[in-house]
């Protein structure tokens, strides 16, 4: 599978769009692929992470975000979620997984509907190894700030948004990869 064959199915690389979505994918994958290359003992599918976090934003075009040139119809908060179904259809299910749960360190049913998210109502907290590599690889990236790289503190701040379960979650993931 390629990635890139795949993104471009869906965006026109002359796209500011594509530019932002790429760039940003390749420092997440960079960042997954060093993690999980720290730690053989996790015996973690290289190939899958690769392919999978460089396709977990690939909803974004579907929302609407003028910073990345996205003028889609629904919040921001659903491109995992359409991202999710867009590689369903493609025929990715355990990639559409890490699309589905990577908002922040993903989402719970309960904070789902504690904070009536535009979303479907059900579990979104990653579940395998991989998809954990991945939301957590790409705590430490923006879309709008390309190629810098946040520190273990900012990654974290900016996760306080979706409350203290999320945070947690975090620091127990730089524990177990750093």
């Amino acid at each position: 599978m390629d990635p890139i064959k795949i993104i471009e199915k869906y965006y026109s690389p002359s796209s500011e769009t594509y530019k932002i979505l790429v760039s940003h994918s390749y420092d997440v994958t960079d960042k997954a692929l060093k993690i999980a290359q720290q730690h053989p003992e996790l015996n973690a599918d290289m190939q899958f992470i690769q392919e999978a976090a460089m396709l977990h934003d690939i909803g974004i075009f579907m929302t609407y975000a003028p910073d990345l040139y996205c003028d889609g119809d629904l919040p921001y908060i659903c491109h995992g979620y359409l991202g999710s179904e867009l590689l369903q259809k493609e025929g990715y299910p355990k990639h559409a997984m890490v699309c589905e749960r990577h908002t922040g360190t993903g989402l719970s049913l309960e904070h789902i509907i504690k904070e009536d998210l535009p979303i479907p109502h059900r579990e979104m907290l990653p579940i395998s190894l991989e998809e954990e590599i991945i939301c957590f690889a790409d705590k430490f990236f923006s879309k709008t700030h390309l190629g810098e790289e946040r520190n273990i503190k900012k990654a974290r701040n900016k996760l306080q948004k979706y409350g203290e379960e999320t945070v947690e979650r975090f620091d127990n993931w730089c524990k177990r990869f750093l």
